[in-house]
């Protein structure tokens, strides 16, 4: 006799699509998804100012150059576990406000605490005994909340990108203008976010941020954070409001949904977890690996960048060194400027991205962005050797045709961040139903693709760049080698299902 596809799943220890997913509902409309994707615009903002500012900060703080990037290393490693976790616990949550907004509220408030640790790192050391020329305290402080920052972005961005696929259900084109809106959104959140880092008179608007412990660059540093508290307050508020989830344990499910989901409760949920995450890997069919794949060679190249941008701009371009001399704040401030630009691009670029996608094929656009993600790490290198042998270096400013090749630089990476940022989701939203697994760990299992390389990345460029002369221009050849590699396979190896082939995907 044979035995029905529910019961195999189960069999199988894999929950049903019906366990997982909320009741059937009408269809959301694009206005209120814009409200609910705001939320992105905050974490963004907060995300920006990291990115823009932290890794120079860490150096002032008295961090060597070489072990810079391993401070970022948290981000990768709770990524493996905390964002599959918690998507894990985010599909199967019966509170009565929604599966995915209890864990994005924790998330916000869990960020504002940690960026305010950041803020006053300096004055926390100061207080338990640090000097200026010496501050262990300080660093202590300062890693500790930014281990709990990033551990509270991946709380939140996996529900986030969850309730996306929840609210947009089957109707897989409105899942595609749903990570459209949310790369939108960080688009704007990343101008703000960089604006704000680019500014070097925050300690004049606010003035009681400057202490003994706390000079101006720092003072800056912690209005930023201050204003990132307001924006992640505002938009989390927004979109938690706009999101009207049905609890999974609602009378409106189905009596047939009650019955076919299993019990994962106790000491078993973490067994369920571990089972449901690495033991789908086997139902995954060619093209999701290819996704997958794809998406980890995409963030070898992307990772070096995020975390060296900046840096980049004041060593390289400036030809400046953290805490000697005001060239390298000037680099720095200037690489927050590019990034605003590569923001502005982005924007534009998601707000195209359906008729991109619909036009050419998703994979197919992916791979043509990983392409010039590529010759834009090339221009880097060339750009690096051009400076490298100019006579400004280390007493003068760069000239102006040197720093706006920088900018345009900056400037065009905006287009394949666009890219990375919506596509991959949408790719994995609408070929992973089929299995029955939950929105919330899918987007895990993805995050698993992204984090893995930045675990590499954190711990060996730093090293890697030092053994080559202590730049940065080792690592954006890695990236730009792993763009291209990236950029072939998805050109090649990924179907271009037409928009009605897509919608009609299990």
């Amino acid at each position: 006799m044979a035995i029905p596809e529910v019961n195999r799943q189960q069999a199988r220890g894999r929950p049903t699509a019906s366990s997982t997913r909320p009741p059937v509902r009408a269809r959301i409309r694009l206005r209120q998804l814009l409200r609910v994707t705001s939320v992105a615009c905050g974490i963004q903002f907060g995300w920006a100012l990291q990115l823009s500012l932290l890794t120079p900060y860490v150096q002032e703080l008295g961090i060597p150059h070489q072990w810079a990037s391993i401070i970022w290393l948290c981000g990768p490693l709770s990524g493996l576990l905390v964002q599959p976790l918690v998507g894990h616990m985010s599909d199967r949550c019966t509170s009565r406000l929604g599966r995915r907004r209890p864990f994005i509220v924790a998330g916000a408030v869990s960020i504002i605490v940690a960026v305010l640790i950041i803020g006053h790192s300096a004055d926390i050391g100061w207080l338990f005994g640090d000097t200026e020329a010496s501050r262990p305290r300080a660093i202590v402080a300062f890693v500790f909340g930014f281990w709990i920052l990033d551990v509270a972005n991946n709380v939140t961005q996996g529900p986030c990108r969850a309730l996306l696929a929840d609210l947009t259900g089957k109707d897989h084109r409105r899942t595609r203008v749903a990570n459209a809106y949310f790369s939108l959104f960080m688009a704007v959140g990343n101008v703000l976010g960089y604006a704000t880092g680019s500014y070097s008179g925050w300690f004049k608007v606010l003035p009681f941020t400057m202490t003994a412990a706390c000079g101006v660059d720092c003072a800056n540093l912690k209005s930023a954070f201050f204003l990132d508290v307001i924006f992640i307050a505002v938009t989390t508020y927004v979109s938690v409001l706009a999101a009207k989830e049905v609890p999974l344990g609602s009378v409106e499910m189905s009596t047939a949904s009650h019955e076919e989901r299993p019990e994962h409760s106790g000491g078993n949920a973490e067994e369920a977890f571990l089972w449901e995450l690495f033991g789908t890997f086997r139902y995954f069919s060619g093209t999701i690996w290819i996704i997958l794949f794809v998406t980890a060679l995409n963030w070898i190249g992307w990772f070096p960048f995020l975390l060296f941008d900046t840096d980049w701009m004041g060593r390289e371009i400036y030809g400046g060194q953290p805490n000697e001399g005001a060239n390298y704040n000037s680099g720095v401030r200037m690489g927050a400027v590019g990034l605003m630009l590569n923001s502005v691009v982005l924007g534009i670029t998601s707000v195209l991205m359906e008729k991109l996608c619909s036009k050419w094929g998703a994979g197919f656009i992916w791979g043509v962005s990983n392409i010039v993600m590529a010759l834009c790490f090339l221009s880097m290198l060339i750009l690096s050797y051009v400076t490298d042998h100019m006579d400004y270096i280390g007493h003068d400013l760069p000239p102006a045709g040197i720093v706006i090749a920088a900018l345009l630089i900056f400037s065009i990476l905006g287009f394949p961040l666009a890219v990375t940022y919506s596509v991959p989701y949408a790719l994995i939203s609408t070929r992973i139903e089929s299995l029955g697994l939950g929105q919330g760990l899918s987007m895990g299992v993805l995050n698993l693709a992204i984090v893995i390389p930045q675990v590499v990345v954190s711990m060996g460029s730093g090293p890697w760049d030092e053994l080559f002369g202590g730049g940065n221009s080792p690592a954006f050849a890695v990236a730009g080698v792993a763009s291209l590699t990236s950029g072939l396979i998805a050109i090649l190896a990924i179907p271009r299902s037409s928009p009605q082939k897509i919608r009609a995907l299990p």
